[in-house]
């Protein structure tokens, strides 16, 4: 059978994810960020907690945490470069670092630049990338720790995945980000196309992460700052793509 993942809103704007494999009978949690919208989804679906695993150490992303561990005995996995200010980790990993989920590969990618640190998990067999504040739908997380360059290179790691991921990531801030994409392409028609579903989802309530890379690529202007297009649209014609990513990141600071 298939891998379940389950979306968890949690908090304002915060999402959780639950990684179910119905033949171990294991479910893994991507980011604790709130236990009680959690252990619901846990308990409507009568699954228990094995696995813990985080993206990066910001509280919004791990305050669950403690609440969870006292009602299940679950591992947890995260940055190795990062576990002095994760909460305890049983397993600490790192770009490259072999890891499992059930009979499931896992592949641990960095993607620092919103943290140093921050790390982001891909499962081949689900086609499913967990990016957390790095790559996030239509958007990307803001460079609070690295540098640029850093952050350039990590969402170039995630764009290289197959275009059938899809991208999990960690809030739904997709309107707005919609609307300042707007701004850098305003005649894209992928994107167009995207801000009138988009609408149309949040007019029901509907979340809009996951999200597919193929997606991202087409409307995403983060992942685009290499497209001539682009480039000249916002007049850096010709300029390196990092220097287009980090112009863009900064207008969106500004927005």
């Amino acid at each position: 059978m298939p891998l379940e993942i389950v979306t968890v809103p949690c908090r304002t704007d915060n999402y959780a994810f639950l990684l179910h494999d119905p033949d171990a009978g294991r479910t893994a949690l991507i980011d604790a960020c709130e236990a009680a919208p959690i252990e619901a989804a846990l308990n409507t679906r009568g699954w228990g907690l094995d696995e813990v695993w985080l993206t990066h150490h910001h509280s919004d992303h791990l305050e669950g945490l403690d609440a969870l561990r006292g009602h299940h005995e679950c591992t947890v996995t995260g940055a190795g470069a990062d576990a002095h200010r994760l909460p305890p980790l049983d397993h600490e990993v790192a770009e490259g670092s072999p890891m499992q989920f059930a009979a499931h590969e896992v592949q641990v990618i960095d993607v620092s630049g919103h943290t140093v640190g921050h790390i982001a998990f891909y499962l081949p067999a689900a086609a499913a990338a967990f990016t957390g504040d790095s790559l996030m739908a239509c958007g990307c997380g803001r460079v609070f720790e690295g540098t640029m360059a850093q952050m350039w290179v990590s969402l170039s790691k995630l764009a290289a995945l197959p275009p059938n991921t899809m991208i999990f990531s960690g809030h739904e801030y997709t309107a707005a980000n919609a609307k300042f994409a707007a701004t850098i392409e305003p005649d894209n028609p992928d994107l167009i196309s995207r801000i009138r579903t988009i609408e149309e989802m949040r007019g029901k309530g509907a979340a809009t992460v996951p999200t597919s890379l193929a997606l991202e690529q087409a409307t995403n202007p983060f992942l685009r700052a290499s497209q001539p297009d682009v480039k000249a649209g916002i007049g850096m014609a010709g300029a390196p793509d990092v220097e287009v990513f980090a112009e863009i990141r900064r207008r969106k600071d500004a927005f």
